[in-house]
């Protein structure tokens, strides 16, 4: 993209925020009680996406999957549309992420909604990424998973303070997807490998200062938002050095070695993870920041569907979502345990079944 294009779209984004629609559209995003699942709408120049499921905090499911892609790919050719927004309605979640409990009960029952969910959504993923127009995610509330996948590919993120941010896939046998293994290694440091194996939550302004969201808008307010300070910033020397191992043990002696009280609190937490998820994770970033975002998405579909397969996801999903007792037994349950061929036959390629763009 020439310089000149960079500035024209700058401008009209600019323009978008002087006419205060940002925050018109994140006041009107409270009030929404229409049936469908997500609302397609145009609004003067701008294709307006709302997800509606409020009660499920906007979770993504595979028919809105399908509403969307289309109308995203003819908004994206239409001269009369000069951008893009995508948005939660009820005010608690942009999207808490995709609904995994329906994928994992479907799968459980022999049904196969799983190997559509993932291509699907993975081919939205890459919508977004490749779009044309504009395209601004106001990621106001939870957003998680599934959620990070709808906004964080897309040219404009705008945070508010009440955005919850979270890659927590490794506490239910599952690895940060959605082109996490793009996103997440390019993130400053190793800060995005934190974030990963650990599940850690961003809030708020730390979204955009961690480089996740490009602006940040108080929602009750007309200004933006350009303080520089950084939860993590203290951190950061610790997170660069504990999390710069290529192993998962390593990353584990390094921060026992470290013993400082934040370094034995990520370590309380990764103990907690899923082992495998926790191995094919850290491989999953690391080959990763090498490769494109289409590149990344084929790998990562190659992972989802052989975490469907095997025990762990289905084992989150109960312990997490369903049972919510919190205590997932997982298989196997200690990292010595993961071997180097679990961990090829998770990137193996599926052949005729790959995902492909």
């Amino acid at each position: 993209m020439g310089q000149r294009e960079v500035w024209r779209i700058m401008s009209r984004f600019n323009a978008f925020k002087r006419t205060n629609t940002i925050l018109h559209h994140l006041r009107m995003s409270k009030h929404t009680d229409a049936a469908e699942d997500v609302l397609l709408e145009k609004k003067g120049c701008a294709g307006v996406i709302t997800l509606n499921r409020p009660k499920f905090l906007n979770a993504l499911t595979l028919n809105m999957i399908q509403k969307i892609y289309p109308q995203l790919k003819k908004w994206e050719q239409d001269p009369e549309t000069f951008l893009i927004i995508i948005k939660g309605a009820g005010g608690k979640a942009f999207c808490a992420g995709g609904d995994i409990r329906v994928i994992s009960e479907a799968e459980k029952a022999k049904q196969k909604i799983a190997p559509v969910f993932f291509r699907e959504e993975y081919m939205l993923n890459n919508a977004v990424g490749s779009c044309q127009k504009p395209y601004v995610a106001l990621i106001h509330g939870i957003t998680m998973g599934g959620g990070v996948g709808l906004s964080v590919h897309g040219q404009f993120r705008v945070a508010t303070e009440k955005c919850l941010f979270a890659m927590p896939e490794t506490a239910i046998g599952l690895f940060p997807d959605v082109g996490g293994g793009y996103f997440l290694p390019r993130l400053q440091g190793k800060l995005g490998y934190f974030l990963a194996l650990t599940g850690f939550r961003l809030k708020g302004r730390d979204v955009y200062r961690a480089g996740i969201a490009t602006h940040f808008v108080d929602s009750e307010k007309s200004k933006i938002d350009r303080d520089k300070s950084f939860i993590l910033e203290e951190h950061m020397d610790k997170i660069n050095s504990c999390f710069s191992a290529n192993t998962v043990e390593e990353i584990i002696e390094n921060l026992q070695q470290d013993g400082s009280s934040f370094a034995l609190e990520q370590l309380k937490v990764i103990n907690k993870m899923s082992p495998t998820s926790l191995k094919i994770t850290l491989r999953q970033l690391m080959e990763g920041s090498s490769k494109t975002l289409q590149e990344v998405l084929t790998m990562e579909y190659r992972l989802s569907q052989a975490c469907m397969r095997g025990h762990d996801f289905h084992e989150g999903v109960r312990a997490v979502l369903i049972d919510k007792d919190q205590s997932p037994k997982w298989k196997p349950a200690d990292l010595k345990e993961v071997t180097e061929e679990d961990l090829n036959n998770h990137f193996k390629s599926l052949g005729s079944s790959d995902l492909k763009f």
